[in-house]
């Protein structure tokens, strides 16, 4: 009696704190940042008089609880909201998931099934090998018999070592389907323990009432990235610009037909602003471990859990690569070197950034945002006194509305283009709206039709109107502007939000769904760049202006060019830059070589100084059958140090930059042609020291 007691006070425990009022819920509506989600879900309550708990099950185990909110409450009053996780209720699988899970099941009950004939025959041939003597002592078997019996048992042994042969055959089928399936369900990241969240809300109310819920929390493991298709037809056309985005989510929670808005906002980023104290300077020791402090760099791009393998080039500032510069995966042992021309690769393996540091320089830590990296170091100058070099190493928008408490909505009207709006129907009264254009407003009778022009206001672009029950429309504006789908833009204090008009879906399995954002005809100039010093293969760049209009993020770049695949390459519209200038590749057709001139290979001595004449000639030449507008670049080594002289530098024909030691050469060259261009200096240095030429 003692233990009956026992069992159903556990039960009842466990029966209350598993649900209090277990309420459903479903997703209405999703904002997806760059890092996490906003949900919207609703849920309709009968509250009766009193306080009341409710409990809404079965949503994601990945909630951040500070971002939990409850509104529809409708003068009734919320006393608690507790979140936590339900490890005793798990959540729903997907019909994808569970239909590979049943093949697995069915895959399994068939190689039971083989084992089992197996088996059958096993025992069978123990049957005929055990029953194999013929006769007696007193008997002898006829040649006849003996014949019949030895072509039988040969038959029968040959058939059932066939069909074990067949069922094994069967059996490592049916295994390996099994760990392909198994394969494709790591790939969907399925959890088979996952539990789910819950959240509990105590209500007062002083009457009974039905409640229309809307319940709003952050999720993570959600996010987005920009994916652009860049597309050049003809270096005398505009650019074609794709802008897509690739949604992820593994919240547990499948958003099925939902309402998604693209937000660039990050609130999972540090959002507190940095105290500014004062410096005081004091001697240090030489060998300390002191360092000086650097302020946290600003990265645009946020790291891309998709990215498998990256590989780049590593160099200094002024563009010549970094030889056995070191790449780790943040947080790991696990990294590579460069190698003799900046060149490295690495797989990601989960990480989210790189660390690259290299003797003398800055380190850098990089989110892992796409496959091609390429990273530029700063010389470390707090250590420019204290390193002694000895040599040179190769290791919702706004709305307009009415007093609408007493209305409830029923349904929702869309309207959105241009000209005019046309309704039909049953009587119906707009109520409120623009101001501009409220005179316009008025009673509209069955049939009849009122245009209405609502666009005169030019940021009135999407109109919103909803259905009451009572036959009233509430007229409200979005602010903000269309994309080439047709979705709305909206312009926040520190984002922008891409509303998508179409409802969508996406599963919780960690794939990548795409949605394309907008497209744009981006007016650019086209020209050629080389820098044979660094690279001897001639570039096409597109510079684009006023790119600040488009609202690009950080991304990667899949380059198009006369329908051709060419490559990838990334953007940064944060640059502050008056123009933005994306390389669309190498073109084979115009070939670029620099090589010394031979007269210039002298080394004289004066003293005790070494003398070299140093001069050099770049060939270009043109096999396309249009003319070209092409930059090159060059450079004439600079000197930070009183012993070492640069002197008699002859520029030829470019536009040289003292200052920098930079050379450029702006020209045009017609098809079929070739042109060269020179440049030399003198080195004069101690005749028993070395430069790093």
């Amino acid at each position: 009696m003692k233990q009956l007691c026992i069992f159903f006070l556990c039960f009842a425990s466990i029966a209350y704190a598993t649900n209090t009022n277990p309420t459903k819920s479903s997703v209405k509506a999703v904002t997806v940042f760059v890092d996490g989600a906003q949900i919207t879900r609703s849920a309709t309550i009968t509250l009766p008089a009193g306080t009341t708990e409710f409990s809404f099950t079965k949503l994601s185990p990945h909630i951040q609880e500070n971002s939990i909110q409850i509104s529809g409450l409708n003068d009734a009053s919320i006393l608690s909201i507790n979140y936590a996780i339900n490890h005793l209720s798990k959540l729903d699988k997907s019909e994808t998931i569970e239909n590979l899970k049943n093949k697995i099941e069915n895959l399994n009950d068939a190689i039971r099934i083989e084992e089992d004939m197996m088996s059958g025959y096993e025992e069978e041939l123990n049957i005929i090998k055990e029953n194999r003597k013929l006769g007696n002592d007193n008997q002898v078997v006829s040649l006849d018999k003996l014949k019949q019996f030895a072509a039988y048992y040969r038959t029968r042994i040959t058939e059932i070592h066939k069909l074990i042969h067949k069922s094994l055959k069967n059996k490592r089928g049916y295994t390996e389907q099994i760990n392909d399936i198994k394969k494709q369900l790591q790939e969907l990241n399925v959890d088979e323990k996952i539990q789910s969240g819950e959240i509990k809300a105590k209500f007062y109310s002083s009457s009974s009432k039905q409640l229309n819920l809307v319940i709003k929390y952050n999720v993570n493991n959600a996010g987005w990235f920009p994916i652009y298709d860049l597309k050049a037809k003809d270096i005398n056309k505009p650019l074609d610009l794709h802008y897509k985005a690739h949604v992820y989510q593994n919240t547990g929670i499948r958003w099925d037909n939902v309402k998604l808005t693209l937000s660039t906002n990050d609130p999972n980023t540090n959002n507190l602003k940095p105290e500014m104290h004062p410096k005081y300077l004091n001697f240090v020791s030489r060998h300390s471990n002191y360092k000086s402090e650097n302020a946290t760099k600003r990265y645009d791009y946020k790291p891309n859990p998709f990215v498998k393998q990256i590989s780049g080039i590593i160099t200094d500032a002024s563009g010549l690569p970094l030889p056995g510069a070191s790449v780790v995966l943040k947080g790991t042992s696990i990294g590579t070197s460069s190698d003799f021309d900046g060149h490295f690769s690495i797989e990601a393996q989960g990480a989210e950034q790189l660390e690259v540091s290299y003797l003398g320089y800055v380190s850098e830590i990089i989110p892992i945002h796409s496959s091609v990296i390429n990273i530029s170091l700063q010389e470390d100058v707090s250590q420019l006194d204290e390193v002694v070099v000895i040599g040179y190493g190769t290791s919702d928008g706004s709305s307009y509305s009415g007093s609408v408490s007493s209305v409830s909505s029923t349904s929702n009207i869309k309207i959105r283009g241009a000209g005019s709006i046309k309704f039909k129907g049953t009587p119906l009264y707009v109520i409120d709206g623009i101001t501009s254009t409220e005179n316009a407003f008025k009673k509209l009778d069955e049939d009849r039709i009122a245009n209405i022009d609502v666009l005169k206001d030019a940021s009135a672009t999407a109109i919103y109107g909803s259905r009451a029950s009572n036959g009233v429309i509430i007229i409200t504006t979005k602010k903000g502007s269309l994309t080439s789908k047709g979705d709305v833009i909206t312009e926040g204090i520190t984002n922008t939000n891409f509303e998508i008009q179409k409802l969508t879906t996406v599963e919780s399995d960690g794939n990548i769904t795409v949605i394309d954002i907008d497209k744009y005809s981006v007016p650019a100039s086209f020209s050629y760049f080389a820098a044979p010093v660094i690279n001897e293969n001639v570039f096409l760049t597109a510079k684009i202006g006023n790119w600040q209009q488009y609202n690009l993020l950080p991304g990667e770049v899949n380059i198009y060019f006369e329908d051709s695949y060419s490559g990838i390459t990334t953007i940064n519209p944060y640059a502050i830059t008056d123009s933005l200038t994306v390389s669309l590749g190498v073109d084979p057709n115009v070939a670029i070589k620099r090589k010394p001139i031979n007269n210039f290979k002298k080394n004289t001595f004066i003293g005790n100084n070494k003398v070299l004449e140093k001069g050099f000639e770049i060939e270009l030449k043109n096999n396309k059958p249009t003319a070209i507008d092409i930059v090159i670049v060059d450079r004439i080594p600079i000197s930070e140090n009183k012993d070492i002289k640069v002197d008699a530098i002859e520029t030829g024909t470019s536009d040289y930059d003292a200052k920098k030691g930079i050379l450029k050469w702006k020209t045009n060259i017609l098809p079929n042609k070739a042109n060269t261009y020179k440049f030399s200096y003198t080195l004069k240095y101690p005749r028993y020291r070395n430069i790093n030429l």
